[in-house]
């Protein structure tokens, strides 16, 4: 009795003395918790039947089709409709400026369908989340009391397959967009709008009507000026001599360069800037002059203002000022940046949540808080707004993420206050868990041979399923092991995993700072992996609170993200599967040299295929890469013109779909030519069926195929 006395008593005097704190915390999580009721089932308000999905009577390629159905993926209409509209806190441009600008050429608004279309986005009709129509995964964000168009996942992460008039969309699956060509669009656009006085005053009129943030002229006219310049500064910094083309970006070289530009400090700027030679071999600038552009620059972090100053400093001709030519600039670009040469095909997202790594290269961890992490990159690579700032040390909110990403005794740190959604990327990425494959719809693209497809089983087992497991999509309880394969094994084009690891910039106030790596620690140097101030920089942001919220409920929500990215997320932190060149401490992200391998479900509505798009037909991927020998290979064995191979050239960006061969149309009309002669283009690799790339022990080549093993092959391919 005294001994249980002894127990109860410490906790009565501390809820005697302390009860006004435990109702306080009581009642905050229990509002937590009802918020978390309300927002669920808010989430299902908007049950458009048809998932927003519209009909196009006048297509790009002139491909019409009747209003879009969708296939059973495990989401109903207002799953799709969430994860079409939610934001990640993407700033793109202003959402005012968004719903009325024209093109360059002519008054039609840049978001018509027509439009849309063109860019191969997928228009929607307007809905209760979406009263202004936007397309799929163009989402309306609000950060610091403006109201912001951006993109979240579903804009590169939802795609369509037309046959014959009719349309699937196909939730989580690649995106036949051209990113790259609307970026290019909306630049013209913005500058077509400030240079020409009757669009200009139109432009004006209609944001000012809109009757939203912008209540005057001058400051509709200072906005169009600041947001057009920084699409331009975007564009020019990622220009690349790569044509993307439909279907594919860079999307890490883009982050990459993002990262770049929001974390180099005053002095490494200033030495970035004396190391740019011109032609003859002089260097363009002289010490006055870079001091004369980094007037009012911030020693320890360059602002995104500041940036876009120097850069209009740099062109000027004013007094003091270089006026450098565009040849000029591109060689200062190409000394802070890098190119990104090497799109890839935007990954399908089913089963990404059950998958052990991620990304083509399996550069990211699924464990833990890895895909918080990851999506916070992603963010920050299309248009987080990233208010990153110095300050001496305190007692802040910057504090923590500070002391996460080693800054401690730096005299001055960052604060990583961004409008990247924490919270909202947690619920997407859990939202996804109940996405599955999409099976073949016999009824639209015609009956499986069960006979050629009980053969094709044996032959994937052969051939296919060392690397690409088989796994059954509505396990709850599913884990899918990615299989590593060395790219010089694969023989597949290098250039994504290369550039993921030996691409370096300026590490800003990360230099000299600590980061853990898969074999140990390491200092951050001056010039560094870009992977490494990537990941340095995704830790500040995620250990940010949300500065748009209040003071406890920005803690609380901060606290629930972390907790549910841990507590939801079933993947243990593991090795990597395959065979692949291991870390060492002398090359210490050698593992990022290599391609990963995935189940292959849903795997019909994924074309074009490879990670770079680069073979538009599961049919094609089974032939072999024609060999031509150069002059001086005296033992190269060059195949015979009249063999069957993979296309070396074919057209890209329609939506009509071959159930033959499994990929869209490839030939016999307007769209994107894809050539395969570059790096970042190249088609080869990945030869199994056509008997020249070993298995996974490195060892084991096994027959080609002949025809009819190849079409049983594609056969099961479609049941999987």
């Amino acid at each position: 009795m005294l001994r249980l006395t002894s127990l109860i008593a410490p906790g009565y005097y501390l809820w005697r003395h302390r009860k006004p704190v435990y109702v306080l915390l009581a009642l905050l999580l229990l509002s937590m918790l009802v918020a978390l009721i309300i927002g669920k089932t808010y989430q299902h308000w908007d049950d458009d039947p048809d998932r927003g999905a519209a009909a196009v009577s006048e297509g790009y390629f002139g491909e019409n089709y009747s209003t879009p159905i969708y296939l059973n993926q495990g989401w109903d209409a207002a799953d799709s409709l969430w994860f079409y509209t939610t934001t990640q806190g993407s700033n793109l441009l202003p959402y005012d400026f968004f719903l009325v600008l024209e093109l360059a050429s002519s008054d039609e608004l840049l978001r018509s369908t027509r439009n849309i279309d063109r860019f191969r986005y997928l228009p929607q009709k307007p809905t209760f989340f979406n009263p202004d129509g936007l397309p799929v995964g163009f989402a309306k964000d609000t950060y610091q009391g403006t109201d912001y168009m951006g993109f979240t996942c579903a804009a590169c992460h939802t795609g369509q397959v037309n046959y014959q008039g009719q349309a699937m969309r196909i939730d989580g699956g690649p995106a036949m967009a051209d990113m790259v060509g609307f970026l290019e669009t909306l630049e013209q656009s913005m500058m077509a709008t400030l240079n020409q006085p009757e669009k200009r005053q139109r432009f004006i009129n209609q944001v000012i009507a809109l009757d939203n943030d912008y209540q005057r002229e001058a400051d509709v006219l200072s906005g169009l000026e600041e947001w057009a310049s920084r699409i331009q500064l975007y564009n020019t910094v990622n220009h690349s001599h790569v044509d993307y083309g439909y279907a594919r970006l860079d999307a890490f070289g883009r982050i990459y360069n993002r990262v770049l530009q929001h974390i180099i400090n005053r002095q490494q700027l200033a030495e970035a800037l004396s190391m740019v030679t011109g032609p003859s071999g002089n260097t363009l600038l002289d010490t006055l002059q870079i001091d004369k552009v980094l007037e009012g620059v911030d020693n320890t972090i360059v602002s995104e203002e500041q940036f876009a100053e120097v850069i209009v400093r740099l062109q000027s001709d004013a007094a003091g000022y270089p006026g450098l030519n565009l040849r000029d600039m591109l060689r200062i670009r190409d000394q802070l940046f890098n190119e990104p040469n090497a799109p890839v095909s935007y990954p399908f997202l089913w089963d990404i949540v059950q998958s052990d790594y991620v990304q083509w290269n399996g550069l990211a961890s699924n464990a833990g808080v890895g895909p918080l992490g990851r999506n916070t990159g992603e963010v920050i690579g299309v248009f987080g707004n990233l208010d990153w700032t110095a300050h001496k040390p305190g007692f802040d909110f910057s504090s923590l993420s500070a002391l996460i990403t080693g800054q401690r005794r730096k005299h001055e740190q960052i604060n990583f206050k961004s409008s990247i959604d924490l919270i909202n990327l947690e619920r997407l990425e859990a939202h996804l868990k109940s996405l599955i494959s999409p099976d073949w719809p016999e009824s639209i693209l015609g009956s499986i041979d069960v006979n050629k497809a009980a053969r094709g089983r044996q032959i994937y087992a052969q051939y296919c399923e060392s690397c690409h497991e088989v796994i059954q999509p509505r396990n709850w309880d599913r884990v899918v092991i990615g299989k590593m394969m060395a790219v010089d094994r694969i023989g597949t084009d290098p250039a994504m995993a290369s550039n993921s690891v030996n691409y370096k910039g300026k590490s800003g106030n990360f230099n000299q700072t600590i980061q853990e790596t898969d074999v140990g620690k390491l200092y951050i140097a001056n010039d560094a992996p870009v992977v490494q101030i990537l990941t340095s920089a995704t830790t500040g942001v995620v250990a940010t609170p949300d500065a748009d919220k209040l003071f406890v409920r920005r803690w609380l929500d901060w606290l629930y993200t972390l907790a549910m990215s841990f507590f939801q997320n079933d993947i243990k932190a593991t090795v990597k599967s395959g065979n692949y060149t291991p870390d060492t401490t002398a090359q210490p992200y050698n593992s990022l040299l290599a391609y990963k391998a995935r189940s292959l479900n849903g795997i019909w509505a994924t074309a074009p295929y490879l990670h770079n798009g680069s073979v538009p037909t599961l049919y094609d991927l089974l032939l072999p890469k024609q060999r031509i020998c150069a002059a001086s290979e005296s033992e190269c064995v060059a195949d015979p013109d009249e063999g069957e191979y993979r296309p070396d050239s074919f057209i890209v960006g329609s939506r009509e779909f071959d159930p033959v061969k499994v990929g869209f149309r490839s030939a016999g009309y307007a769209g994107k030519q894809f050539t395969t002669h570059r790096v970042g283009d190249l088609n080869g690799g990945h030869e199994y069926g056509a008997g020249r790339t070993a298995q996974l022990d490195g060892k084991t080549v096994l027959p080609a195929l002949d025809e009819q093993q190849r079409w049983d092959l594609i056969e099961y391919l479609k049941t999987l």
